[in-house]
């Protein structure tokens, strides 16, 4: 029987302000892993590795990660978040380690796998927010954990691209050595959170006595179409990270520094929106129609990537797809978490994580199949997807939007 996790510690986190430490380890976490992306590709063609063997690199640390983000999101539920999150932040530490030694492909993989295992930090920081946080506000804080990833991935090729000139070791050193500090400092300064009453589900009282068919059946199927949906959103979005610079490159001939400038672009639209419209908009729309707007846009933008004959109107359509998941991923990961109690929420976003994980394997694969066929059929598919995934959440039943719950009271 699992344990109750408000007895495991007696360092226990209520306030708010307990939440910056998570934030703060996301985002280090994020940029540790973010500064490898600039030069590992290189490095992997410096030790042999064909486009298939680049493939199976991209491809190992999603794989693994899909049994590491659930294995850690159950772990967490039984021990608790801090001994959990700690773990993982010591273990991406570790597996850097093992990547600034590796000296063949076969290694290099290996190490990459091993960070997957490692990689339940976000699942774990989403259920320790999801426990501390009430319902009306949990969308506005998960929120805040995607821009802390966002503001990673921007940072972090940054750093990369600079420290690539002394070196692969030195960078995955420099990435080691941040990794250790970050799980080092949440060991000293991350509490063990105290569940909110009646956590997890949101308003529990209103679905024991709801009598509706078809909300009864939504609550039923509800995390199923919640795991659809982000898997075809984080699939879409994938598809367009593999090969956008393969047709910018074809169409613009935009190279390294130019790309890196749509990335961060691309990053920092998403922040905006995480960072400060979630928390706005979630209380008078709720996450449902969100996570339906996200979805819609998302899968414009994809459709209006194709025709862009200039580089200003692709930058128009990577700023819909921007926005588009910028909605969409804190919606959802919020929505998932009322689909189940405290003592659940760490298994059922450690599903989440692996669902996007499998998403972030068979995405590139995929899309680089469809790029040989033809350069636009990637977006296409990707487009239709992520309109497959606002489909899929129209049956979905959500709880009020904090506002309205109020104004009915």
């Amino acid at each position: 029987m699992p344990k109750n996790i408000t007895a495991r510690s007696p360092r226990q986190a209520t306030a708010p302000q307990s939440l910056r430490p998570v934030y703060g380890a996301v985002f280090v976490d994020m940029v540790a892993f973010a500064l490898l992306l600039p030069v590992l590709p290189f490095y992997a063609m410096r030790l042999g590795a064909t486009g298939f063997g680049l493939g199976m690199l991209l491809t190992s640390y999603s794989a693994a990660k899909l049994l590491g983000a659930t294995t850690a999101g159950r772990l967490s539920d039984r021990y608790g978040r801090r001994p959990v999150l700690v773990a993982c932040l010591a273990g991406s530490a570790m597996s850097f380690v093992v990547t600034a030694a590796s000296g063949s492909l076969l290694m290099l993989v290996v190490a990459r796998a091993i960070a997957g295992l490692f990689g339940g930090t976000v699942a774990t920081a989403q259920a320790y927010i999801a426990d501390v946080t009430p319902p009306q506000r949990r969308a506005r804080n998960m929120g805040l954990v995607g821009a802390s990833i966002g503001v990673g991935f921007v940072v972090g090729p940054a750093l990369g691209a600079g420290l690539g000139q002394f070196g692969f070791t030195v960078t995955a050193g420099c990435a080691a050595a941040l990794a250790a500090a970050n799980a080092l400092h949440a060991y000293r300064r991350l509490e063990e959170p105290t569940p909110l009453p009646g956590g997890g589900v949101g308003d529990s009282s209103q679905q024991s006595r709801s009598t509706e068919p078809r909300e009864a059946l939504g609550l039923w199927h509800g995390p199923a179409l919640v795991l659809i949906a982000s898997f075809f959103t984080i699939f879409a979005f994938v598809s367009m990270e593999t090969t956008l610079a393969f047709l910018a490159n074809a169409r613009f001939e935009l190279k390294e520094r130019g790309f890196g400038l749509v990335l961060a672009y691309v990053g920092t639209l998403m922040i905006i929106v995480q960072g400060l419209f979630i928390g706005r908009l979630a209380p008078r729309l709720g996450e449902r129609t969100l996570a339906l707007a996200g979805a819609a846009l998302l899968g414009g933008g994809m459709l209006l990537i194709p025709p862009a004959s200039t580089m200003a109107l692709l930058l128009l359509a990577l700023a819909v797809v921007a926005v588009g998941q910028g909605l969409a991923s804190p919606s959802l990961a919020s929505l998932l978490s009322r689909q189940s109690g405290h003592n659940q929420q760490g298994g059922m976003l450690g599903l989440g994580q692996s669902v996007g994980s499998a998403a972030r394997a068979l995405a590139p694969l995929m899309a680089g199949w469809l790029y040989d066929v033809h350069p636009a059929h990637p977006y296409l598919a990707a487009g239709t997807l992520a309109l497959v995934a606002g489909l899929a959440l129209v049956p979905l039943v959500s709880p009020r939007p904090a506002r309205q719950q109020a104004s009915r009271a």
